[in-house]
């Protein structure tokens, strides 16, 4: 029987994110709340590992945000009890949260005005920050979807390498951002459109994700999210 294949996707921990900016690729690092909390997740899901018998792929997928490679070395260090952590732990750009281009890291307000001056552009729709196909006009930006298809095409790539060396029932963790990751599950027919506006990720909790023969998946576990649309794409 063959083994199986499974990636766990992980949310970032909590950090000191700007407020009303809707860039996430700011480079501030977890909160103190943010660290305790993902140890606290780490406890439960080396558990999980335990009670079903599955080891860890060697090596863990992080995103270049600070926020993502500190979640990525307190489950290294937990989990992997390896004298330099960092070792193990690959930086990818591929697994950023949607960019925004020229305008990152600038306020809403500061952006839409940006906007409203330039008259090569439309006025955005009132939704743009969770709009999933909404790209902003500017240099380097992408929509969550487009982020999504990125993200998800480095999981496959990743897991298709697994499938081939893996001898026993294995989990790979891949540690990004939230909006990126469930636009991803889109991608690979995890979630249907609808349910990307109904859901979020918790902090630092795996979703499980199991990869098939022929590129197929499943979610196998770890709960997604229940979302406040009040609350923005997190």
């Amino acid at each position: 029987m063959r083994a199986r294949t499974i990636a766990a996707l992980i949310r970032h921990g909590e950090y000191r994110q700007q407020a009303d900016t809707p860039s996430a690729h700011q480079p501030y690092a977890l909160t103190s709340q943010g660290k305790t909390g993902v140890h606290d997740e780490v406890d439960s899901f080396a558990g999980l590992l335990d009670e079903h018998a599955l080891e860890i792929a060697q090596r863990v997928d992080s995103s270049n945000m600070l926020r993502a490679w500190q979640t990525a070395m307190i489950y290294v260090e937990k989990l992997y009890k390896h004298q330099m952590p960092s070792k193990l732990i690959d930086s990818y750009d591929a697994l950023a949260e949607r960019g925004l281009g020229a305008v990152a890291n600038m306020t809403i307000q500061q952006i839409e005005k940006v906007i409203v001056e330039d008259p090569r552009y439309e006025e955005p729709p009132q939704n743009w920050k969770s709009d999933s196909h909404y790209c902003l006009p500017f240099q380097g930006a992408e929509s969550l979807i487009q982020a999504g298809e990125r993200v998800a095409a480095h999981l496959q790539q990743q897991m298709q390498k697994l499938r081939a060396e893996a001898g026993v029932d294995t989990v790979k963790l891949f540690v990004g951002h939230g909006a990126a990751f469930r636009h991803a599950a889109f991608h690979l027919g995890i979630l249907q459109f609808e349910q990307l506006a109904q859901f979020s990720m918790f902090h630092a909790r795996p979703v499980l994700i199991e990869y098939i023969d022929d590129g197929n998946w499943r979610h196998i576990g770890g709960d997604w999210k229940l979302r406040n649309a009040a609350n923005g794409l997190d």
